[in-house]
């Protein structure tokens, strides 16, 4: 059911934790399955120089966020930005059909931190 790059990142997910000075930060949520995400980014310079994530949910919910963070990271943020679910699904060599609001909820957290990390800029200037 689950490609074998799936179940390394569920197995052995990069970057879990969480960003204590965090230049930005985002939380989705999906109430009809449970999971629950956020995602932590270190911005200098418009570039992701760090980025963390906790995940409550299942073992998809787990290697997309695991996933998104490795895509993000050393990005310009206008190019994070950009990045989809279909490109987190892509990097994990695919998801089940009943799996892909997973990869959606992991690139909707990334770009909420952007965002919350653009405001707070804005709100510097």
């Amino acid at each position: 059911m689950y490609t074998d790059k799936v179940m390394d990142h569920f197995s052995n997910p990069r970057n879990v934790g969480d960003i204590t000075d965090a230049s930005g930060e985002g939380t989705v949520g999906n109430p009809t399955c449970g999971d629950l995400m956020t995602i932590y980014i270190k911005v200098k310079d418009d570039i992701i120089e760090d980025i963390k994530f906790k995940t409550f949910g299942c073992g998809a919910a787990i290697a997309t966020s695991s996933m998104v963070t490795e895509l993000a990271m050393g990005k310009n943020v206008d190019e994070a930005l950009k990045i989809t679910r279909n490109d987190v699904a892509d990097a994990l060599e695919g998801l089940p059909p009943v799996k892909m609001h997973c990869s959606n909820l992991a690139a909707d957290a990334l770009q909420a931190a952007i965002e919350d990390y653009k405001k707070k800029k804005a709100e510097k200037e």
